[in-house]
């Protein structure tokens, strides 16, 4: 009881969205009932509406925080690099890294949240304008320091988010391809589309 009362209302949080994470990822979102979260944390009822007013905003509090996890991976790699395309490369790397590496997470953001309605659609939409915005600004940079002649960095953004986002759905539902693989083939076919090659 007394390891109880010396919780946060941060530390409960955290809690409850790792055991959301558990229970979204084997049971799916329609098929999770609040109660399962509540004893999968080991807290109460009152704890999970004090933090999240319903299922709908704990499942998106949950797709939200793998987002900012992803984003930070890309961000911390971004940084390490100097030109353009070498910023552009880290970021697909860091971001297919991050999926391979937490598939349960990249389970209930790319297939329990889809189909799920409106909420959910610009949920994943805002998620993906998020990560299409960050690569076509690089590659916006890479155009004008004439790394790579000028493209439409918008569509090839948004293609490239479509090729990341259906390889990684393979492979969260049949463990195929690897991870690595997934890296190593798709990060130098996404480059050559726009006829980059490395000096």
């Amino acid at each position: 009881m007394a390891e109880k009362s010396l919780r946060t209302p941060e530390s409960t949080r955290e809690r409850i969205l790792d055991a959301a994470l558990d229970v979204f990822s084997s049971k799916g979102y329609h098929d999770t009932r609040l109660d399962e979260i509540v004893a999968e944390s080991d807290t109460s009822k009152g704890s999970i509406y004090f933090h999240f007013p319903n299922k709908e905003r704990l499942f998106l509090a949950l797709v939200e925080k793998f987002a900012d996890l992803i984003e930070r991976r890309v961000i911390e790699a971004i940084e390490q690099q100097t030109s353009p395309m070498a910023k552009v490369e880290a970021a697909l790397r860091a971001c297919l890294e991050a999926f391979g590496r937490y598939r349960r997470p990249a389970k209930v953001m790319l297939v329990h949240a889809a189909g799920l309605g409106t909420v959910f659609e610009e949920k994943r939409l805002e998620i993906n304008e998020r990560f299409a915005r960050l690569i076509r600004v690089y590659l916006d940079e890479a155009v004008a320091a004439g790394e790579i002649e000028a493209v439409d960095t918008d569509v090839i953004a948004y293609a490239w988010m479509g090729s990341i986002y259906h390889v990684t759905i393979r492979w969260v539902y049949s463990g195929e391809p690897s991870p690595p693989r997934i890296v190593g083939t798709l990060v130098p076919m996404l480059l050559r589309s726009v006829n980059y090659r490395r000096s």
